[in-house]
């Protein structure tokens, strides 16, 4: 479900008590993990992280009016989702890896697909791997890797 919300802070209050605190503690993680080369706001109809183009002027190969996006976190209709492409991204796979086996190691159930973790409730989540996959991934070395996958693309 997209929102037609334009800022964060109306996604937020637009949302039941519930997901709001769940949302708002997984959005404390990203925030306190990522690093200055990224931007909050509106994406997608989500709460979107991305690498803004005065970093990156080139844009998302979608839409170059868009920027790069790197995470995204929204509330859907059957469950809550946080989307990290870090996951997705390089011909290695070896973020995903990382990420799974560190996951594994917590005893908590993955609900994943290639970039996105859903869950119902934050207990579902282990934040600290959440924040560290989020502080792996600068903005340099997160561009380094989309520029790459978008060559072996041509």
């Amino acid at each position: 479900m997209t929102s037609a919300a334009k800022t964060v802070d109306e996604y937020l209050a637009s949302l039941p008590d519930d997901r709001r605190a769940a949302i708002q503690a997984v959005r404390q993680v990203v925030l306190d993990n990522l690093e200055g080369g990224y931007q909050e706001g509106m994406s997608y109809g989500m709460i979107g992280y991305f690498v803004p183009h005065s970093i990156f002027p080139s844009g998302y190969h979608c839409n170059p009016k868009d920027p790069l996006p790197f995470a995204g976190l929204a509330s859907q209709k059957n469950h809550m989702s946080l989307y990290l492409m870090s996951l997705y991204m390089g011909s290695d796979g070896a973020e995903d890896r990382w990420f799974e086996t560190e996951w594994a190691k917590s005893g908590k159930k993955l609900d994943k697909g290639k970039a996105c973790l859903r869950f119902k409730k934050l207990e579902d989540l282990d934040l600290s791997i959440i924040g560290e996959a989020v502080r792996r991934m600068p903005a340099q070395r997160y561009i380094e890797i989309y520029q790459s996958a978008r060559k072996g693309k041509k």
